[in-house]
């Protein structure tokens, strides 16, 4: 229509790239495009970082909302050295988490939006079966009609496991070296896209470097 003078768009990297074809395809002025797209979000954690609070973080970012939020954590970093205390206290963070109907207070975590959203997370879960390590999964309500997805935690080696975003209540934990980090910024800016950022750490020279 001609009269449409601007877009602004929430959703997946391919349909954004879709409508700016279409757009581009009209002739005319040009109209501008504003796009939300997707994100593989990261954290990155060092040994100096408070294990509480990035517990805490992982927990509030990766499951609320049922991790269908574009900006929530989708992959954890953490530095080797307190990767296997971090992973126990995680453990035991999702095993208090409770998924049921949002309309209870003692609800976490709802289901996931439809059944096209479940099937793809379930896919997901198929994809990683002989890639990653499964370290915790929620339970969920038995024999319910609605589309409750269980909040998992894997481990995978690297980033490149992940062929794209994950919309859903799945972080997956991938350990590094404390000198081997030009190599995980690079693997995430490889990515090439990316809507949110998460560093914990103590030292300001570390969080200044990723910043950058």
């Amino acid at each position: 229509d001609s009269r449409i003078q601007g877009v602004m768009f929430t959703g997946s990297t391919e349909t954004g790239c879709w409508i700016a074809r279409k757009l581009a395809e009209r002739g005319g002025e040009p109209v501008p495009l504003i796009a939300e797209t997707g994100g593989q979000n990261c954290m990155i954690v060092d040994s100096t970082a408070l294990p509480e609070q990035v517990v805490d973080d992982v927990i509030s970012s990766g499951f609320q909302s049922a991790g269908q939020r574009c900006s929530a954590l989708r992959v954890l970093f953490l530095q080797e050295d307190v990767a296997d205390k971090i992973i126990t206290m995680l453990k035991g963070a999702m095993a208090e988490l409770h998924v049921g109907d949002p309309q209870w207070l003692s609800t976490d975590l709802g289901p996931v939006i439809d059944a096209k959203a479940h099937e793809r997370l379930s896919s997901h879960v198929q994809y990683l079966s002989d890639k990653a390590t499964l370290h915790y999964e929620c339970k969920i309500p038995a024999g319910d009609r609605h589309y409750f997805f269980a909040p998992r935690l894997y481990e995978i080696a690297d980033l490149t496991v992940l062929e794209r975003e994950v919309f859903g209540p799945v972080v997956h934990i991938i350990r590094f070296k404390a000198d081997d980090l030009d190599n995980i910024i690079n693997q995430i800016n490889a990515t090439g896209y990316g809507l949110t950022m998460g560093v914990h750490s103590r030292i300001e020279q570390f969080t200044r470097r990723i910043a950058r």
